[in-house]
């Protein structure tokens, strides 16, 4: 993905919903707006694009169609989300040696019921980074 369109979405998911605050600052209901904007992303098969504006840390670690096929492959046997409600945001720093790994981290837990497991619910964890440039960006994404 060019550049130009990678800075783009990092905007759109994050600056437009967090702005440029300091980590503090940021409201507990913009971030569960974010976070439900990424899942809804995955929802929508962009999982790829999702990656594109996530910190430089988790493209590192991951590769953009590992990313893709990894998250496919959790969450395709499931269905639909016919129903996501979010339960916990936890905020944390971090102290890493690596600068890119070290800082604020905001993550947002959802309890989801998919239409392939109507009896029972998941949970989803996304997570965000506040960048070095003080803007939020998608950091991972678990299933449990």
């Amino acid at each position: 993905m060019k550049v130009l369109t990678r800075l783009l979405l990092a905007a759109v998911l994050c600056r437009g919903v967090f702005g440029t605050a300091a980590a503090q600052d940021v409201e507990a209901s913009d971030m569960v707006q974010g976070g439900m904007r990424a899942v809804q992303m995955i929802d929508q098969g962009k999982t790829e694009e999702l990656w594109d504006g996530a910190t430089s840390a988790t493209r590192k670690r991951i590769a953009r169609t590992d990313f893709a096929a990894k998250v496919s492959r959790s969450r395709s046997p499931l269905g639909a989300p016919l129903q996501r409600t979010w339960v916990a945001l936890n905020r944390q720093a971090v102290a890493d040696p690596d600068s890119e790994t070290a800082g604020q981290y905001v993550s947002i837990e959802y309890e989801t019921r998919f239409s392939n497991k109507p009896d029972g619910t998941l949970r989803e964890l996304v997570s965000f980074h506040l960048d070095r440039d003080r803007i939020w960006r998608f950091s991972g994404y678990v299933l449990r």
